[in-house]
């Protein structure tokens, strides 16, 4: 499918996982696609560790992680991996903070989070590491906000988020730490707040128009995207229930206004629970779930030029819930559910010269 400017999309298929897991944590460091736990066909989580070889498309099993976990947060600082927080065999939120260090390829333990915490979102900046909300082992959605000092190995108290979450859409952008919806308990948020890395001091916008579960949120050209999920009932509409929308949402922060896009800009499939990222002016929406008995596997493209979606190769492997994970021009689609736990490993490419 043409994206404009002699660049099309296409999917790049890799070697399956050897280990089939849904909920994986997931890293690029120095072309190596790590991915970390997860759960597996037990429904429990793991402590197996596997990196895929991009150039020359082979698996090498690692060093199992320290504390088998599904959910954890990933950030890459230089030639370590930091793995934050995510949920155990036990099914409780755990606290452990651990570092794969890729040339000795082996795990160190890091400094422990305060709080034991799943649905943690984590921002690297400057090379400290930022970690919000989350949820503890009391099922009580958390505000708090710590920042990781990797030279003194210790975590530090920031401001608290206005609003307490999990599961959050996080973005980077200029000083600022974009905060979008997520989580509390079975209810989504429609909070959007910005902590300011400068002055340390949140700012609360004008909250998402509508209250949807497993939506789908990029950034892009100084937009914030809010597409897809489960529509939730009103509060006094006791007869709805939750389904799936093809629902657009735009956040211009300039303006600092949502727009609703109107119908002709919808989604052409309705889905949630599914991948989206930004490539090359474009916002792409992956697989999923919708009305059907199955998982989607329909692509579509929103391009912030003509202002229109546009279909994109289907998917190779239909899946939802699916790890994810954007290195250069590709948008890398891992694991998931298909009929049950994937070993899928794909990626939507925005490719030169076709």
């Amino acid at each position: 499918m043409a994206a404009g400017g002699g660049r099309a999309f296409a999917w790049q298929v890799f070697p399956p996982m050897p280990t089939c897991r849904v909920y994986a944590t997931v890293a690029h460091q120095d072309g190596h696609l790590l991915v970390l736990g997860g759960c597996g066909r037990a429904g429990l989580p793991l402590d197996t560790a596997e990196t895929l070889d991009m150039a020359s498309h082979t698996w090498l099993a690692l060093a199992p992680l320290p504390t088998a976990r599904a959910g954890a947060a990933a950030v890459v600082l230089g030639k370590q991996v930091l793995v934050v927080g995510g949920v155990d065999e036990a099914q409780s939120p755990v606290a452990a903070v651990e570092a794969f260090l890729v040339d000795e390829g082996r795990w160190e333990r890091r400094a422990t989070l305060p709080q034991a915490a799943m649905g943690v979102a984590t921002v690297e900046r400057d090379g400290m590491v930022y970690a919000l909300g989350g949820m503890g082992p009391d099922t009580a959605p958390q505000a708090q906000v710590r920042v990781y000092e990797p030279r003194r190995d210790c975590w530090l108290s920031l401001p608290s988020m206005p609003t307490p979450c999990y599961g959050a859409s996080t973005f980077l952008h200029g000083n600022k730490i974009y905060v979008l919806g997520g989580r509390q308990g079975k209810l989504p948020v429609t909070a959007f707040e910005a902590f300011d890395l400068e002055t340390r001091t949140w700012t609360r916008h004008p909250s998402l128009p509508s209250r949807r579960a497993f939506a789908g949120c990029a950034m892009a050209e100084g937009s914030v995207f809010s597409l897809g999920g489960l529509q939730q009932p009103g509060p006094h509409n006791f007869y709805s229930r939750p389904h799936f929308v093809n629902t657009v949402e735009m956040f211009d922060l300039e303006h600092g206004s949502w727009t609703k896009l109107p119908r002709s800009l919808r989604m052409r499939d309705k889905r949630a629970d599914f991948v989206v990222g930004s490539l090359g002016g474009h916002i792409v929406a992956i697989g999923g779930l919708g009305n059907q008995p199955c998982p989607l596997g329909s692509v579509e493209s929103f391009s912030l030029s003509r202002r229109r979606w546009e279909a994109l190769p289907t998917m190779p492997t239909a899946r939802c819930s699916c790890s994810s994970l954007q290195a250069g021009p590709r948008l890398f689609v891992i694991g998931g559910v298909a009929q049950g736990p994937s070993q899928a490993v794909e990626a939507l490419c925005l490719c030169d010269g076709v």
